[in-house]
């Protein structure tokens, strides 16, 4: 019997999610082999491929206000948005004022647990991705189509992406492949070794067979370079062993093969032209009419809006949502008060809307404290454009001053094949771009690196992470606003280095454990 492809690919979720558990039950409505959907559509698999990174850049496949998970609001159930929760939200750069429903734990870093909606979104919206992935994968095998080993390679990457996640934020969780696809048994529980290993043996297979170069919005071989330069950066938290040196095997291959340069005009990069940037490796795709979500960077745009305090058409945008503000962890990088920032050489200290706000966040629920970020647009990079309702600007998901100063960081803990003469050049290349005044040798320390990543990658999902690496997330020895929930910063313990195993994943797979502290 000939393996059957639905059309939109029916998602078995393997008892890994109760909020999901009804697709179970649903019958499909159109069914075909991929052999006679290819007669009908010879493009019919870069569709369907399509449809897998929209998993990581949608809510949903029918518009804003569809979602592929369980989700009382559409937009909160996208990949970006979470990503922006939980690993801008909960650190020093960013906070949120609404407080629905759980923001207010991530925000203040205080008083996590299982119920919180967002760990949840997170948790459903990776084990979403990863039965995709699995069920296409296994169709896959059934007939040749053209460009078989590439697509092959994007798929396995998109899953490695997703248990990444997995890995980052909660730990653990379960391993869903083709091989077991179909048990009716709940999977065991994986441990974050388990995960790694998975992650870095799928990563590691593909790397040599995927193409060098992709259309814009694709992976190639350099995505997952930069992928796995990523899971070996963080090896250490992540395993307890650290893999410096095999970060910078593939951190050098991404910046000296992968022809990427650093666009010159900084903004660009968060603008609605950056579809041509010089220098973003991987995007997480928008537009404003035919991929439209509350969930990309429409939450990152309109979020930073408010039409009480701002004029929100100048950013090409047609709604505020008054609710996203920096905190001085972040724009306190470039000098202590608003007209430091105004008189900053820096160009990335004069992406703040100061006016009509105060540089103390004494009350996170109050708009005006805090600076909002206008770093991300809607408008194109010479400020043309009209103002519309759902942003059109694709989100940098990896770019090439990023992987600058993940070399700057492994010369500094002494990984091989890296040298401090280059990381300082580096470092400055980056700095110069933005009209910052260049460092000396002398500065070049951990302490600066995590500065600079602040300063140059904050809003764009990393900030979480890069601090639990460096020993600045939990425990007191940096502070930031509304850390542990009080305006000045307070201590937290270090089981907040992982979020809480959602209590609808533990209900339904008795065989996931939580989190312990949680």
């Amino acid at each position: 019997m000939k393996k059957r492809i639905l059309i939109l690919i029916s998602v078995v979720f393997l008892g890994i999610t109760s909020s999901c558990t009804d697709d179970l039950n649903t019958e499909p409505i159109v069914e075909l082999t991929l052999e006679e959907l290819l007669a009908e559509d010879p493009n019919a698999v870069e569709g369907l491929v399509s449809r897998l990174y929209a998993s990581y850049a949608l809510s949903g496949p029918s518009g804003p206000g569809s979602s592929d998970i369980v989700s009382p609001d559409a937009g909160e159930g996208a990949f970006l948005r979470a990503i922006i929760n939980l690993q801008d939200f909960t650190a020093d750069g960013m906070k949120n004022r609404w407080g629905d429903d759980g923001l207010d734990q991530l925000t203040t870093t205080s008083m996590w647990d299982r119920n919180n909606k967002f760990f949840r979104l997170f948790y459903d919206r990776a084990y979403y991705t990863i039965p995709q992935c699995n069920n296409f994968l296994n169709v896959l095998q059934i007939d040749d189509f053209p460009d078989e080993e590439n697509i092959v390679a994007e798929t396995r990457f998109l899953r490695a992406l997703a248990y990444y996640n997995i890995i980052d934020v909660f730990g653990k969780g379960v391993l869903a492949t083709e091989g077991n696809l179909g048990q009716s048994e709940p999977l065991p529980e994986a441990t974050r070794q388990e995960l790694f290993d998975y992650v870095e043996s799928e990563l590691l297979a593909i790397e040599p067979v995927i193409r060098e170069t992709s259309s814009y919005g694709r992976a190639n071989r350099y995505v997952v370079d930069m992928l796995l330069a990523k899971l070996y950066m963080n090896a250490e938290i992540y395993t307890g062993s650290a893999r410096w040196d095999d970060a910078a095997t593939y951190v050098n291959k991404v910046i000296n093969e992968g022809g990427y340069s650093l666009e010159p005009n900084f903004v660009k990069n968060f603008s609605a032209d950056n579809n041509t940037s010089s220098e973003i490796i991987f995007p997480l795709l928008a537009e404003s009419v035919t991929s439209q979500s509350y969930g990309n960077t429409t939450y990152i745009v309109n979020g930073s809006l408010s039409v009480n305090t701002m004029p929100i058409a100048q950013f090409g945008a047609t709604g505020g949502w008054t609710g996203h503000r920096a905190s001085k962890g972040w724009y306190g990088l470039f000098g202590d008060s608003a007209a430091a920032l105004e008189n900053s050489t820096d160009v990335r200290a004069s992406l703040f809307w100061t006016q009509g706000h105060n540089f103390e966040m004494n009350d996170y629920r109050e708009w005006t404290d805090g600076f909002p970020s206008i770093k991300f647009r809607n408008t194109f990079s010479d400020g043309s454009g009209n103002a519309v309702e759902f942003s059109a600007t694709d989100f940098p998901f990896y770019r090439l001053a990023d992987a600058y100063l993940m070399y700057a960081e492994l010369a500094i803990r002494g990984a091989a094949n890296t040298s401090m003469a280059d990381a300082l050049s580096l470092v400055n290349q980056v700095r110069t771009r933005s009209s910052a005044a260049a460092i000396s040798m002398t500065d070049l320390t951990l302490d600066f690196i995590i500065d600079e990543r602040g300063r140059e990658l904050n809003l764009e999902g990393h900030r979480r992470t890069d601090l639990i690496r460096h020993g600045k997330f939990t425990g007191g020895s940096y502070i930031w606003p509304w850390k542990g929930g009080t305006a000045a910063g307070a201590s937290i313990p270090d089981h907040y280095r992982v979020f809480p195993i959602p209590a609808t994943a533990i209900q339904a797979n008795p065989n996931l454990t939580q989190n312990t502290g949680f």
